[in-house]
């Protein structure tokens, strides 16, 4: 049987960062109820697969380059380029039109 620091190197050599995350507190839980060995298993591939659609979903996000802005207030729109080039964007903003917004949320 392999020793904990064993684990912990052959999950971070596999890329199982979601696993070597969650490995202490689900084998605490898992002594602690007695959980059979599928319920561990299970629950360190739900915690695998939940850190990796994490990281896509922060990778996407970072790659669209989308501002992280808080509130619309702290948006800077001159900052956001418009491609005018785009067909999408040439089909619904009419040129040399301004664009109003309207608050629709109260």
């Amino acid at each position: 049987m392999m020793e904990q620091s064993a684990i912990m190197t052959t999950m971070g050599d596999l890329k199982l960062f979601g696993m070597r995350a969650a490995y202490d507190e689900i084998v605490a839980a898992a002594v602690k109820r007695q959980h059979e060995p599928q319920q561990v298993v299970s629950d360190l591939l739900t915690a695998e697969l939940s850190e990796k659609q994490a990281r896509s979903i922060k990778y996407q996000i970072a790659i669209a380059r989308v501002p992280m802005a808080e509130e619309i207030d702290e948006f800077v729109f001159d900052a956001t380029p418009i491609n005018p080039s785009c067909g999408a964007c040439s089909a619904w903003i009419p040129p040399r039109r301004p664009l109003a917004f309207r608050e629709t949320f109260r």
